[in-house]
């Protein structure tokens, strides 16, 4: 079995060798251009030197009668403290001094010919022996181009350059390791928020954070505030899901339970019982679907339309007449047959159910329900006669699982459900004392579509 090493991308590995090369292609071309500007420098200050000294060679070859040697042999012997040699214009060795004679230096001329540009200083290599540096003064004598070379041992200026070149390479190591150690450091800090970032996501992929905090730099709050919202529009989601299941069965519940006192009164006959069952049967499908697309499109995305109240108003008296028909009660309805509200049907049925079933739960014998339109308002007010809602509770049971009364079976479910209905509907929605001494729940919607 062969293994195969894969290694991983990361963003870390290749910012830092990027940055690092750029680094090292600088501070290299820096070193370079350094090093070789003070080459040059030193051979400007030894040209210097040399023509400073050019009084002092001009001098000594007129104490010997020739200024300047054109026809002199290699054997002449001339005083001199210099290592020099002299060239006709084809660079033919004419004559060399004693120094040179003395180190072996032969071929001055020739091998200068073979490394000769426009450039005053090179460097001459003698087989087995020092390197040196040779500098050019040419003249013009009887028409005739002489060339005087003049070397200087280069062993001490190379081991200078050598020396300045290591200082060099030494300190542009330095610059590189604290490059190298600041662009880690900077590396560091800059991953940081990701690391975090990394964390919150474990975190709430794990149950222990519901969102992104706010604190990151400016580079990443797009993205932290678009994964907010994703996870706030899931939240929603769910909620809307949870939500929607709950307010089926909650809606369930109360049909289900008509039906079965349907099928408990005597007082029906076979086909008039059959005829309401199946009423209520429909009424289960109609909200099994409405939830179900609520769930998926959420109140907001529901078509608003125009429904008739009456209809409903007396279908849903009929219903609970059945089913609370040990409390008799006195339903006393005031609404006009042609009164349409804009709102949909699911929704319609969804308020008058919970609001007048509530009222059932705790009247005593009387529920007075009462729609009409009142200064471009629409209006629905429950009034019973039971023993009304405590100041204290008037806003806290609007929300879900909260109710006011322990001693009836309930979720707490139905009051909420009404409070947003009327909250999508840009309705507003209150909780007063009846004048029957009950409670009385008002809702008022706008009369046009918003």
């Amino acid at each position: 079995m062969q293994l195969m090493l894969k290694p991983q991308k990361r963003l870390l590995t290749r910012m830092l060798i990027t940055s690092l090369s750029i680094i090292a292609l600088v501070g290299f071309g820096f070193a370079w251009l350094v090093t070789l500007l003070n080459a040059q420098n030193r051979y400007t200050q030894i040209t210097a030197d040399y023509i400073a000294e050019l009084p002092v060679i001009a001098a000594e070859f007129r104490e010997n009668n020739l200024v300047p040697i054109t026809e002199a042999q290699d054997n002449d012997n001339i005083e001199t403290s210099y290592i020099m040699a002299t060239c006709n214009e084809q660079y033919t060795g004419l004559w060399r001094s004693e120094l040179a004679k003395d180190l072996s230096l032969t071929n001055i001329c020739e091998k200068y010919n073979l490394i000769k540009d426009d450039s005053q200083a090179y460097f001459l290599e003698f087989e087995g022996l020092h390197t040196y540096l040779v500098f050019k003064l040419s003249t013009l004598i009887e028409g005739k181009q002489f060339h005087l070379l003049i070397l200087q041992d280069a062993e001490a200026m190379k081991k200078e350059l050598q020396k300045f070149n290591r200082l060099t390479y030494f300190r542009l190591a330095i610059v590189l390791g604290a490059a190298f150690f600041l662009l880690v450091s900077a590396a560091y800090w800059g991953m940081l928020p990701l690391k975090q970032l990394k964390q919150e996501l474990l975190k709430l992929k794990q149950g222990k954070q519901q969102n992104l905090s706010n604190d990151y730099p400016v580079e990443l709050q797009e993205i932290t505030q678009s994964l907010n919202q994703l996870l706030d529009q899931n939240q929603q989601r769910q909620t809307r899901y949870q939500n929607a299941m709950n307010d089926l069965a909650h809606s369930l519940k109360t049909r289900l339970a008509a039906s079965i006192a349907l099928i408990d009164d005597t007082s029906l006959n076979s086909q008039e019982k059959e005829r309401q069952i199946l009423t209520q049967i429909e009424d289960m499908d109609h909200l099994v679907k409405y939830q179900l697309k609520r769930a998926m499109m959420g109140r907001q995305g529901l078509l608003k339309e125009h429904t008739d109240i009456k209809p409903i108003l007396d279908q849903l008296v009929l219903m609970l007449s059945k089913l609370y028909q040990r409390k008799n009660i006195n339903f006393i309805v005031h609404c006009p047959n042609d009164l349409a509200f804009p709102v949909s049907k699911g929704d319609l049925m969804e308020l008058c159910g919970n609001l007048i079933e509530n009222a059932a739960k705790f009247c005593i014998s009387t529920i007075e329900i009462t729609a009409q339109q009142h200064d471009g308002l629409l209006r629905l007010q429950v009034d019973d006669d039971g023993p009304g809602v405590e100041e204290g509770y008037k806003q806290k049971i609007f929300q879900r699982g909260v109710r006011a009364d322990t001693q009836h079976n309930g979720q707490g479910i139905g009051l909420a459900v009404c409070f947003e209905l009327v909250s999508s509907y840009a309705g507003t929605f209150e909780i007063q004392t009846s004048y029957l001494e009950g409670a009385s729940f008002i809702i008022e919607l706008p009369a046009t579509n918003q």
